[in-house]
């Protein structure tokens, strides 16, 4: 028998958008909740992130004119994971996902810039984004929700296992208070009895590179990540043990925006993201000559940048710099981002062969003109602009892993299911830490919505179990 030092209805672990979002759902259903957050920090991978978020029907879409729809967007995802999406998980999520965008404005008070854009892989401009730009303003309204409803969230709480009964069912966590990151040894081991159920949204295992290898043995210590540093694989692991099914865990995404200048995601990230791709091009500093469709998805510009061989360069004119002015004005001061009066100063600066760069150049601005499909099948319709107003900006990218589409499966009640494809009693999850959803590779601003569905889903259906005190 285990001793227990405390218990509560719903235990949720992690303190990301889609934990956050269980334990708003599980309290608002009358289930007493704690959260548990290994770093001193709330917010995980959240609280750094772009704050985008995807979703056919939005409120500015609508407002703007813009056709999309759930099927549009299930393709779109579909094509970006090479099919390898679970179709009733991916389901949830293109159907979803305007009604998650909804329920962070009207419940939480989240407020986003008035406009839309498109991103690689995305048929239209669908993705809004928070104030800031940054899922922080999301995670900060999740907070004062929850203040309001009462619910503690603890910091400094590393899961160390899910506890079960005598029947397989999940009943517990053990976890170490007062854990200081990195420090495996630090806290105090504790017992805390879910009377209902456990939520597990412990995130993604980006900065895991002992766990990251066993998948992929090259993403050794030398590749960077935009992780934040407690980005681990201990409730993976914990779930595991459980013999939850893995799935897709060799699916490991790279950021193909990231800045080879900086730690992290940065804000030169922003700025690709925002300006770069979405206006400008990507060059080959060996050759000066362009390598991908820029609105191709992740793992088809990381690809296109390996094969390089080489730290590849982004650039945009001044009109498209605008798409990101706030992050411009900061990397310009920081030096991740240059400008240049003529394109031949920039090339000579990136040791770029100058007149290979020229000629690529009033070629792509020829096809931009005519609004033809371009030499890498890039859709030249009106959301592109040829690259002819000066400065031109530049920007050192190199890929570092970002997201891992792979975790423990689930069904689309969110239950984690074992190697049977059973449900494995009391235990849901919701988050990074699923697999099946995105499949080989996500789709950019899809990973806050689907955070939020499921992490809602996963708190109403804890919250509805029966007390294991009165089974």
């Amino acid at each position: 028998m285990v001793a227990w030092d405390e218990q509560t209805d719903v235990i949720v672990l992690g303190s990301g958008v889609a934990g956050l979002s269980a334990a708003i759902e599980a309290s608002q259903a009358f289930a007493g909740v704690i959260v548990f957050e290994k770093m001193k920090v709330t917010g995980g991978n959240t609280r750094i992130s772009g704050g985008s978020l995807a979703a056919p029907g939005n409120y500015l879409q609508k407002r703007l004119g813009v056709e999309d729809s759930s099927e549009l967007f299930y393709e779109d995802m579909l094509q970006a994971g090479l099919g390898l999406n679970h179709p009733q998980l991916l389901r949830k999520v293109a159907e979803g996902a305007a009604e998650a965008i909804d329920w962070t404005r009207n419940v939480l008070g989240v407020n986003y810039l008035d406009r839309l854009d498109r991103f690689g892989g995305h048929a239209v401009a669908r993705c809004l984004t928070t104030r800031s730009q940054s899922g922080v303003d999301i995670i900060k309204a999740q907070i004062i929700k929850l203040n309001q409803l009462g619910v503690e969230i603890r910091t400094g709480c590393l899961l160390t296992g899910l506890l079960t009964d005598h029947k397989g069912a999940v009943n517990g966590v053990q976890i170490r208070s007062g854990y200081n990151f990195p420090d495996e040894n630090s806290g105090i081991i504790k017992n805390i009895r879910a009377r209902r159920a456990v939520v597990l949204a412990t995130g993604g295992f980006g900065n895991d590179i002992r766990f990251r290898m066993l998948q992929n043995p090259g993403l050794n210590e030398s590749v960077r990540s935009t992780n934040h540093r407690g980005a681990t694989a201990e409730g993976l692991v914990a779930a595991l043990k459980l013999n939850a099914a893995p799935v897709h865990l060799s699916w490991i995404q790279m950021g193909p925006w990231c800045c080879a200048d900086e730690a992290g995601y940065g804000r030169g990230a922003i700025f690709a993201s925002y300006s770069v791709y979405p206006t400008g091009i990507l060059i080959d500093p060996g050759t000066g000559g362009r390598i991908v469709n820029e609105w191709a998805d992740r793992r088809q510009r990381c690809d296109a940048i390996f094969k390089t061989g080489r730290v590849c360069v982004g650039i945009v004119d001044a009109k498209g710099a605008e798409k990101a002015a706030e992050s411009l004005q900061y990397c310009l001061k920081s030096g991740k981002v240059k400008g240049f009066e003529k394109i031949t100063d920039l090339a000579a600066s990136y040791g770029i062969p100058p007149h290979h760069l020229e000629t690529t150049v009033n070629h792509y601005n020829q096809m931009a003109q005519a609004g033809s499909r371009d030499d890498f099948g890039k859709p030249l319709d009106q959301d592109t602009q040829p690259l002819e107003n000066p400065p031109f900006y530049a920007i050192k990218l190199w890929p570092k892993v970002h997201y891992t589409p792979g975790g423990v499966g689930i069904n689309s009640k969110t239950q984690v299911i074992d190697l049977q494809n059973h449900p494995i009693p009391n235990l849901f999850a919701a988050g990074e830490v699923c697999g099946g959803i995105h499949g080989a590779s996500r789709l950019g601003s899809c990973a806050l919505p689907e955070c939020i569905i499921f992490g809602r889903i996963a708190g109403q259906k804890a919250a509805s179990l029966h007390s294991q005190d009165e089974a």
